[in-house]
C-alpha cells in the first residue's frame, strides 16, 4: 500500500439510479415510491430545447411538494457546451429545497469543467445561506473525459460519484456502433470455430473504477439501452459489478429490480465474506498471516475483498 492512503468512497447506497425526464412531472411520484436509491431528474437529452424551462421548474416544485423518503435525489443538468446551463444550476440552487442531493454534470472532458460548476455553486451556495452542500456526480462520456479521468475524479470534494455514458462516449470515440452498453454484433473472435464476444468497454470501465477507487469517489455504470433483454442487462451489470462498479443506471422502471439484484451481495456470498474474516482473524491469534478457507489459499488481500462484501451488505441493510 502506497504511503499516501487511497480515501473511502461516500458510504450511501448507489446500486440502481432511476432516470426520468424533467418534462414528465407525473412520473416523479412513482419515482419517488420505486426501489432506486438514487433518483435522477433529467434536464439535458430527455428534455426537449423548448421545454427545458417548464422541466426546471416541475423540479423545483417537486423538491418541496413530494416525499423522496431515503432516496438520494440528483438532477442531471445540460452540458457546459449549451445555453442552458446556467440556469440549471442557478434556477435549482436558489430555488429548489434542501432536499436537493446532488447535481448531475454531463459530458465532462477536463477537470476545469468541474471547476467551473463548483464556483458556480459555491456563490450561489453561499448567497443564499444554504446548509447542505450540494454534491456532484459526473458522467465520462467523451474521449477526451477518459483522457482525463483521473484529474477529473480529484476535482472537487463535491464530486462523489462518476458514471459511464455509453451512447455519447461510443459517438465520442468514433466507435461503429449504435448499440448502448453490451456486447456489440461485430465486436467479436473466432477461436476454433466458436464465436466469442468480448466486452468492447472493458478498459472504459476499469479506467473510470481506477480514478473513483484512487480519490475516493463511486464508479457507477450507465444505461443499457435495450430495455426488453432482461438477460443482456443482467450480464452486463454482473460484469461491471465484477471490476468494481457499485451500482448502474435504470432507463426504465423494469430494471430497478435487476440492477438491485446484481448489485446487493447475495446472502451466500455474505456469509462466506463473514467467514472469511473470521478464519482470518483466528490465524492472526495463532501469529500466522494466511490460512486455509474450503481448500484455498487466503490472505490479507483476502479479508480486504471479504470486507468490501460485508459492507455493502451493511449499507444496504442499513
Amino acid at each position: 500500500m502506497s504511503f499516501r492512503r487511497q480515501p473511502p468512497a461516500p458510504a450511501r447506497p448507489n446500486r440502481c439510479q432511476l432516470f426520468g425526464p424533467g418534462s414528465r412531472p407525473e412520473l416523479f411520484e412513482k419515482m419517488a415510491a420505486s426501489a432506486a436509491d438514487v433518483v435522477n431528474l433529467d434536464l439535458e437529452d430527455s428534455v426537449a430545447p423548448d421545454d427545458k424551462d417548464k422541466a426546471r421548474a416541475n423540479i423545483i416544485a417537486a423538491t418541496h411538494e413530494i416525499d423522496w423518503g431515503n432516496k438520494y435525489l440528483s438532477v442531471r443538468i445540460n452540458g457546459l457546451d449549451t445555453p442552458h446551463w446556467y440556469k440549471d444550476v442557478v434556477e435549482l440552487l436558489e430555488n429548489a429545497s434542501d432536499r436537493l442531493d446532488q447535481i448531475m454534470i454531463p459530458m465532462v472532458g477536463c477537470a476545469e469543467d468541474i471547476y467551473a460548476v463548483d464556483a458556480l455553486v459555491t456563490a450561489i451556495e453561499r448567497a443564499k445561506g444554504r446548509t447542505r452542500p450540494i454534491s456532484f456526480e459526473v458522467i465520462i462520456e467523451t474521449a477526451a473525459g477518459l483522457a482525463h479521468v483521473e484529474a477529473i475524479a480529484a476535482a472537487s470534494p463535491r464530486l462523489q460519484a462518476m458514471s459511464l455514458g455509453y451512447a455519447d462516449f461510443a459517438a465520442s470515440m468514433g466507435m461503429a456502433t449504435t448499440g448502448i452498453g453490451g456486447t456489440q454484433e461485430n465486436y467479436y473472435m473466432i477461436h476454433e470455430g466458436q464465436t466469442n464476444y468480448p466486452d468492447p468497454w472493458h478498459y472504459a470501465v476499469s479506467a473510470i473504477v481506477a480514478a473513483c477507487r484512487t480519490h475516493g469517489v463511486l464508479p457507477v455504470d450507465g444505461p443499457f439501452g435495450d430495455f426488453s433483454d432482461d438477460a443482456a442487462y443482467i450480464a452486463h451489470s454482473r460484469r461491471v459489478a465484477t471490476l468494481g462498479m457499485v451500482g448502474k443506471w435504470a432507463i426504465h422502471p423494469k430494471q430497478v429490480k435487476l440492477a438491485n439484484e446484481v448489485f446487493t451481495p447475495s446472502a451466500e456470498a455474505v456469509a462466506e465474506a463473514r467467514e472469511i474474516l473470521a478464519a482470518m482473524e483466528e490465524a492472526k491469534k495463532n501469529g500466522l498471516g494466511a490460512t486455509t478457507y474450503k481448500g484455498k489459499l487466503i490472505d490479507i488481500a483476502s479479508m480486504k475483498q471479504a470486507e468490501v462484501i460485508v459492507r455493502m451488505a451493511e449499507l444496504v441493510g442499513g
